[in-house]
C-alpha cells in the first residue's frame, strides 16, 4: 500500500465522519419529532474536521486547511459550551 492510497483513505475515512454528524442529527431530530443538535454532532464533527485537516495539509490545499482549521475552532466552542452547561446544571 502507497503513502498516497493511506491518505486517500484518511480523506474518505475523514468524510464518513464528517458526514455521519448530519445522519446522527437527523435520526435523533426524527425520534424526538423536532430538530435536535446532540453532543454526537459536534463530537463527530470534530472528529471528522481533524481527520479532514490532516488529508488537507498532506495535499498542502490552503483553502481546504483554512476551512477545516475554522471549523474545529467551532465544534471545540460547542463542546466547550455543553461541557460548561452541564458542570452547572443540577443533577
Amino acid at each position: 500500500m502507497t503513502t498516497t492510497t493511506l491518505w486517500l483513505g484518511t480523506g474518505f475515512l475523514g468524510q464518513m465522519l464528517f458526514t455521519s454528524r448530519f445522519l446522527v442529527q437527523w435520526i435523533t431530530s426524527e425520534r424526538r419529532g423536532e430538530s435536535v443538535v446532540p453532543v454526537a454532532f459536534w463530537w463527530f464533527s470534530l472528529a471528522g474536521g481533524v481527520t479532514l485537516l490532516g488529508y488537507a495539509v498532506w495535499r498542502q490545499d490552503p483553502v481546504f486547511i483554512l476551512g477545516q482549521a475554522a471549523g474545529l475552532v467551532v465544534y471545540a466552542r460547542n463542546l466547550s459550551l455543553i461541557r460548561a452547561k452541564r458542570r452547572v446544571a443540577p443533577r
